[in-house]
């Protein structure tokens, strides 16, 4: 843990109007990968606006690097298919966490990360201060597919054997 900087919880909320890929529906999951790191929420049956509303935790030794968000549709009998990937970087966010902030009140907006070309924020994403902690809410429009958005929330973990931001 030595090499760690911290843990980033990532909570998957939910997708909004994902891409049919099945006869009327889809089957979805999300893919996240740091690195080497790779995981996986569950399978939302015959849903097209899923609510994963799941956890998932990377180890973060580098915050330079991007961190991959694929969505698929499960298939029993073939390869699942892909219904659109999504990259964001976390700089922002570890520099608002070098701040140190304690005591503000509930609902602060810190600071706003803008969508543009470099990145696939679907809006305006707001890094605030919630319940005593930096949190980082974000909308991924999903690339190389016709449709679909995943909804999710960022929150740093400092682990006491890390060597810390």
């Amino acid at each position: 843990m030595e090499n760690v900087m911290g843990l980033l919880r990532i909570h998957i909320q939910k997708g909004v109007n994902l891409a049919v890929r099945d006869m009327r529906s889809s089957d979805p999951y999300v893919v996240v990968n740091m690195g080497k790191q790779k995981l996986k929420t569950r399978v939302v049956k015959k849903n097209v606006n899923p609510e994963w509303n799941e956890k998932v935790t990377l180890s973060v030794a580098d915050a330079i690097l991007p961190i991959r968000l694929s969505v698929y549709d499960k298939d029993t009998f073939s390869f699942d298919d892909k219904m659109g990937d999504a990259e964001f970087e976390i700089g922002t966010f570890i520099k608002v966490l070098r701040m140190g902030l304690v005591g503000l009140p509930d609902g602060t907006i810190i600071t706003k990360v803008q969508p543009s070309r470099k990145n696939c924020l679907a809006e305006e994403s707001y890094i605030v201060w919630s319940k005593g902690k930096v949190v980082q809410n974000m909308v991924l429009r999903l690339r190389n597919v016709e449709c679909g958005e995943v909804e999710l929330q960022l929150q740093w973990i400092n682990v006491p054997s890390s060597r810390g931001l």
